[in-house]
């Protein structure tokens, strides 16, 4: 029974890229494991429970027969943040430290998620730190590459964790800089003591947003091709030039979302000639029959927005690489990712211990 604490300095760092990879790795080498999400933030309902979005996935993901409420104890929902405010909160530590005990029980290993960072919940006592200290857990810390702060991350962590901090996953290094920090970061944190067990290279796949979640970001209103909403979107451009420098452009880019006005047909007729997964009109307004035409061959949906271009990429820049693991090549990429890129012996040598 070794729980082993997923912890990140923010949001998006990868701690469900982590917990489905590593799950879906330690089943396959015969562990028995379990999950659990402290402090839930995304409620959805599943039967007559409410239950952490997040949480659920990775659960049936990881095809995990433990009870949701054990997956998931807590979900800060409205009716929470009043109980918090009228401090009726004294049963939400002992629940959650119930679940994670139970979760234990007759599994090797129980990886725990945590929350945006290591303090959030310390007003109701489930926050990293004291699950971390309650439960004797091992604390594994993800963070992003963004140059030397990222060192200051892992490094604070361990003064802060202690003795329960293991170790160290860089996350999401762009390509220039893989060797760089393979060559200087890593073996700078392992002389402070710090094992890192895993350097990983920034994801399109894992990175990338399906055609229907970009509507959904962006209230948009599909105007055919609706059978091609689960489609990919690795990249976005936004149609403002000429034609001839248009089809250059975006020739070099793909499996992209092209941004336009409507009334640039000229542009939304070039983009379908090139590896284009949706073609996005802003303001609100339509295209022709020909352009739907077109994209009714090419099999690209066409999507209209209310917002000006500005104010669509600034959305669209918000959430790119942000996205949730929801889709199941993108839990077959965890999976993968982690079986190659992951020091699987030398984590389960300091976990066992």
């Amino acid at each position: 029974m070794n729980p082993v604490f997923i912890a990140s300095k923010n949001s998006h760092a990868g701690k469900t890229f982590i917990s489905i990879g590593l799950g879906l790795a330690l089943i396959e080498r015969g562990f028995k494991i379990s999950y659990i999400k402290p402090f839930g933030k995304t409620a959805i309902k599943k039967g007559k429970d409410i239950v952490d979005e997040d949480a659920l996935f990775i659960k049936e993901s990881l095809g995990l027969t433990d009870p949701v409420s054990v997956v998931s104890p807590f979900i800060f929902t409205f009716e929470a943040q009043n109980a918090i405010y009228d401090s009726k909160t004294s049963h939400i530590k002992e629940n959650v430290l119930s679940a994670i005990n139970t979760a234990l029980n007759d599994k090797d290993i129980v990886l725990i998620g945590g929350a945006g960072d290591v303090f959030e919940g310390t007003v109701i006592e489930i926050d990293a730190l004291t699950i971390i200290n309650e439960t004797k857990a091992k604390a594994l810390v993800v963070d992003i590459w963004i140059g030397e702060l990222t060192i200051d991350t892992f490094v604070s962590h361990k003064k802060l964790l202690g003795d329960n901090f293991i170790g160290a996953i860089i996350n999401k290094v762009p390509a220039n800089l893989y060797n760089h920090v393979k060559e200087k970061a890593v073996p700078f944190l392992e002389k402070q003591g710090i094992p890192v067990f895993g350097v990983f290279k920034k994801d399109k796949v894992l990175d990338a947003i399906t055609v229907r979640h970009l509507i959904e970001v962006l209230n948009g209103g599909v105007l055919c091709c609706e059978d091609k909403l689960d489609e990919f979107v690795e990249n976005f451009s936004v149609g403002a030039m000429d034609v001839d420098t248009a089809l250059s452009y975006f020739r070099k880019i793909s499996n992209k979302a092209v941004i336009t006005g409507a009334h640039r047909t000229d542009i939304q007729l070039v983009a379908m000639e090139t590896s284009t997964k949706c073609i996005i009109l802003t303001g609100g307004m339509f295209t022709n029959d020909v352009v739907i035409g077109r994209a009714q061959t090419k099999g690209i949906p066409v999507i209209s927005v209310p917002t000006d271009t500005f104010t669509t990429v600034e959305k669209i820049e918000k959430i790119m690489g942000k996205t949730m693991i929801r889709e199941k090549s993108k839990v077959s990429r965890s999976k993968d990712i982690i079986s190659a890129e992951f020091d699987m012996e030398r984590f389960l040598k300091i976990v066992k211990a």
